[in-house]
């Protein structure tokens, strides 16, 4: 795990390298999206890249991939 300098906590990225993903949604669930992850990152303290690996991650998890 690498440390992000901006936030005390690791992120998810192994080699700090990252790729940029694009997605297509519906207008609502694009502003539901930003609110959600600047509040995370307010109340946790953690990084916009980690709380996006997470969100990544629980999909692939829930989604069996």
């Amino acid at each position: 795990m690498t440390q992000d300098t901006a936030s005390p906590h690791p992120t998810a990225d192994a080699g700090g390298e990252t790729e940029l993903l694009t997605l297509q949604v519906d207008r609502d669930l694009f502003r539901a999206f930003q609110r959600c992850t600047w509040i995370i990152v307010h109340e946790t303290d953690r990084s916009r890249l980690e709380i996006m690996n997470e969100m990544v991650r629980d999909f692939l998890i829930k989604h069996g991939c």
